[in-house]
C-alpha cells in the first residue's frame, strides 16, 4: 500500500478511528500489525497504519462512499482488510465482513440485505464470487481487490493502490477530508454489522455500536490483564464476532499486536514463530491439536511413549493446581519441573503456546479431558461464554476459579438472569443495537429494558458460575418423560478424537439415536496402523472395524449417561455412521461449523425413519457441492447398529419393544 500522512488526533476516544489517531500520535513507532509474506514477517507500526487508512478512506470518499454506506469485506485475515474497515468507519460507514468460504448465494444474500454498494475482496477467488452476484445484486457498484494475481484482464475493478492514489489526489485539495469526518463520529454510531450463524434460517445482521465494542474490548482486557504489546495470531474468520473483538477492537483499545498468518496451511508454523501471549481457539481446533499429538505419540518409540504417558498422568494430577497457585508437594513440584523440561515445554512450543499468558475457548462445549489437557501443561486455558449480540463477553473463568463444567462468572457490568423456563438472559453495555431490517427479531430477542434472550438453557451453580445445558429450543423429552438434551449428548461423543460430528435425535421418541461423522485424520491414521485399506471417506466410514471402534466409544458415553440420574434414560440405543461428512456448503453446518439440526433432520429423513424402525441398513442419496463448486450426488448403503443400555438406566425399555 502507498504511504501518506496521519491525521491529527482528536480528544475523544469513543470510536476506532479516534483511537487510531491517538495511537498514531502517542505510539507512532510501536508495532500494530504483522503479516507473513513469502516466509518473512513484515511489521507495520501505528504511524504507518494510520497513514494507510487515511489514504484509503480518502479514496473511498472520492468514489462516492458516504456516511451510512456499507462496505463488504471478504477474504482471509489480512492487515489491509482490517484497515479497510477502519477506513470505512472514518467516513461514518459500516463495514460488513463476510465469511471467506461463503458460496456465491450466501454472499449475495448478505450484500443485498446490507444494501452494500462497495466491496473489497482479498483475491481472485473472492472477486469472482462478487462479479457473479452483481447480476443478482445490481446495487453492488464498486468492487476492489488487494491481491492482483489472476486479475490482469478483468474489467471494472479497482485495486487498493488505485483507490489510494485517488485518495492522495483528493487530500491535496481537501487535506482535512478524513479528519473532519472522524471528528463527527460518536460512540453511539453503528460500528459494524456481523451476520449471525443462521442455525435455524437466514442469518441476521446484528448491528453493534462503538460504545458496545469499546466497552467489550476494555472489559475483556481488564478481566485478564491484557496490556499494550501483547501478541495474538489472527486466524479465525473476520466475520466472526470473536475475531472482531480480539483482532480489531482490542488492537485499537489495548494496543495488542495482531499477527496475520501467511495462509491457512501455515497457521501452526506461524503460531510457533510468533509465540502469542494471548490466544483463542474453538473446541474443534483444540481437539484437532490433541488428535495430532495422540497420533504422533502412537507412532513414537517405546521409551518416548512411556515418558509421555508417565509425565502426562503427573501433569493431570498437579498441573492445574500449580497453575491456580494451590499447594503441591515438593516431590510433585520437582517431578513436574522435570516433566516441563522433557515433555511439557517442548510440547507447548510445538503447539505454539510457549508464551501464552491467557487462552480462551468458546463457541461449543469443550470436553473436560481436552480442557484439562492444556491446563495440565501449564496453559492458562479458560472458557468464556458470549454471543454476537453481547459483543462477545458475558461470562469468563476468573483466575483460580477454572472449572471444566462451567463457563465462568459474569464480566463486570454484566447482569445474568435465569427465566422460569430455564433460559439464560443477560444485560450489559455490550448489548447490540438491533437486527438490521428485522424489528420483529430484535423485539423477540431483546426486551424493552435491555435483557437479551440467549436461547440457551442453563443455571447458576452454588459457586456463582454459569452452567449451560443446551439450546433451550433443543431440550426436549423422550416419550417416557426422560430429559433429552441433544447437544449434551453430542458433545460427549465429540470428546473422542475419532468422532468429528454427531447429531442426536430423541424428542417425542422412545429412545435416543444418533448420526456420527468420523474424523478422517484420526480414523485414517488408526486404520493405517491396522492395515485397513480404504479409498475414500465413504469407504472408511462403512468398514466394520470402524463401526466397532465408534460403538465402543458410544458405549463409554452410555456409561457416563447411566451415572447421571437425569440422563440415564437418554442413553443411545441405535446409531449409524453417515456416508459423507457434514458440510457448510451443503447447508448442513453454519459457517461457524454449528449443526443445523432441523435441516439435517429433513435432509436425511429417510435415515432418521430407519433409525426408529427395525432395518439394519438403509440406502441414501443426497446432492452435494464439491470444493470446486460443482454439483453432484453421493449415495450408498449405511449400516444401523443397536446398543444395549448400560445398567442403571432409569425407565429403559427393550429396544425392540420401544420400536
Amino acid at each position: 500500500m502507498t504511504t501518506g500522512t496521519a491525521d491529527t488526533a482528536t480528544d475523544a476516544r469513543d470510536t476506532f478511528p479516534k483511537l487510531l489517531a491517538e495511537r498514531a500520535r502517542t505510539s507512532p513507532g510501536r508495532p500494530a500489525y504483522r503479516e507473513k509474506e513469502y516466509g518473512i514477517w513484515q511489521s507495520h507500526d501505528w504511524a504507518h497504519v494510520a497513514a494507510e487508512i487515511r489514504l484509503f478512506a480518502a479514496g473511498l470518499a472520492d468514489l462516492g462512499f458516504r456516511r451510512g454506506d456499507r462496505l463488504i469485506v471478504v477474504g482471509d485475515n489480512r492487515p489491509l482488510l482490517y484497515w479497510s474497515m477502519c477506513a470505512a468507519q472514518s467516513l461514518g460507514g459500516v463495514p460488513v465482513p463476510v465469511y471467506q468460504d461463503s458460496v456465491a448465494d450466501e454472499l449475495a444474500y448478505v450484500v443485498e440485505h446490507a444494501g452494500a454498494r462497495f466491496a473489497l475482496a482479498e483475491n481472485q477467488e473472492q472477486v469472482d464470487k462478487l462479479l457473479e452476484i452483481q447480476k443478482k445484486v445490481p446495487t453492488l457498484a464498486v468492487v476492489m481487490y488487494q491481491d492482483p494475481r489472476g486479475l490482469r484482464h478483468y474489467e471494472r475493478l479497482l485495486s487498493v493502490e488505485e483507490v489510494q492514489q485517488r485518495g492522495a489526489k483528493r487530500l491535496e485539495t481537501t487535506p482535512d477530508l478524513v479528519s473532519s469526518e472522524v471528528a463527527r463520529g460518536r460512540g453511539s454510531d453503528d460500528a459494524i454489522m456481523l451476520y449471525t450463524s443462521g442455525t435455524t434460517g437466514r442469518p441476521k445482521g446484528a448491528v453493534l455500536s462503538y460504545d458496545n465494542l469499546v466497552w467489550a474490548a476494555k472489559a475483556g482486557a481488564d478481566f485478564d490483564g491484557l496490556k499494550e504489546g501483547d501478541e495474538l495470531l489472527s486466524y479465525l474468520p473476520m466475520a466472526w464476532v470473536g475475531d472482531h473483538i480480539f483482532s480489531y477492537a482490542q488492537c485499537y483499545v489495548v494496543g495488542l499486536v495482531v499477527n496475520c498468518p501467511e495462509s491457512a496451511a501455515t497457521v501452526m508454523t506461524d503460531l510457533r514463530e510468533i509465540g502469542p501471549t494471548y490466544y483463542f481457539a474453538p473446541p474443534r481446533v483444540l481437539e484437532n491439536l490433541i488428535t495430532q499429538v495422540t497420533i504422533r505419540m502412537e507412532d513414537a518409540g517405546f521409551i518416548k511413549r512411556r515418558l509421555f504417558q508417565y509425565f502426562m498422568a503427573l501433569a493431570r494430577k498437579v498441573g492445574p493446581a500449580l497453575l491456580d497457585g494451590r499447594p503441591v508437594s515438593w516431590l510433585d513440584r520437582l517431578l513436574y519441573g522435570a516433566g516441563n523440561l522433557l515433555i511439557y515445554g517442548p510440547l507447548k512450543n510445538t503447539l505454539g503456546m510457549s508464551r501464552v499468558r491467557v487462552a480462551y475457548t468458546a463457541g461449543e462445549a469443550v470436553g473436560p479431558e481436552i480442557f484439562n489437557f492444556y491446563r495440565a501443561l501449564g496453559v492458562n486455558m479458560k472458557q468464556l461464554y458470549g454471543q454476537t449480540e453481547a459483543s462477545v463477553f458475558v461470562t469468563i473463568h476468573p483466575n483460580g476459579e477454572v472449572f471444566p463444567d462451567t463457563v465462568g462468572k459474569p464480566v463486570a457490568n454484566v447482569e445474568l438472569r435465569i427465566a422460569e423456563s430455564g433460559e439464560v438472559l443477560y444485560r450489559s453495555p455490550g448489548v447490540f443495537k438491533e437486527y438490521f431490517k428485522n424489528p420483529q427479531a430484535t423485539t423477540d430477542t431483546k426486551t424493552a429494558d435491555g435483557w437479551v434472550h440467549t436461547g440457551d438453557a442453563g443455571y447458576l451453580d452454588e459457586r456463582g458460575h454459569l452452567r449451560i445445558i443446551d439450546r433451550a429450543k433443543d431440550v426436549g423429552k423422550l416419550n417416557d418423560g426422560t430429559l433429552f438434551a441433544p447437544k449434551f449428548i453430542e458433545n460427549k461423543l465429540k470428546f473422542f478424537p475419532h468422532i468429528n460430528e454427531a447429531v442426536a435425535f430423541g424428542h417425542g421418541r422412545d429412545f435416543v439415536a444418533v448420526f456420527v461423522n468420523i474424523d478422517m485424520v484420526a480414523v485414517g491414521d488408526w486404520a493405517e496402523r491396522r492395515n485397513i485399506a480404504y479409498a475414500s471417506y465413504q469407504e472408511l466410514a462403512a468398514r466394520q472395524e470402524v463401526y466397532d471402534l465408534v460403538q465402543s466409544e458410544i458405549e463409554r458415553v452410555n456409561r457416563d449417561l447411566a451415572a447421571d440420574p437425569r440422563m440415564a434414560g437418554a442413553q443411545i440405543r441405535r446409531f449409524l455412521i453417515l456416508h459423507k461428512a457434514l458440510d457448510a456448503d451443503d447447508g448442513e453446518l453454519t459457517r461457524t461449523n454449528k449443526v443445523r439440526r432441523g435441516f439435517i433432520g429433513e435432509r436425511y429423513k429417510s435415515l432418521v425413519d430407519a433409525l426408529y424402525g427395525t432395518a439394519r441398513t438403509a440406502h441414501i442419496k443426497v446432492d452435494v457441492t464439491f470444493e470446486d463448486g460443482r454439483k453432484g450426488a453421493i449415495e450408498g448403503d449405511v449400516e444401523i447398529r443397536d446398543l444395549a443400555p448400560h445398567p442403571g438406566a432409569g425407565g429403559a425399555v427393550p429396544l425392540r419393544k420401544a420400536s
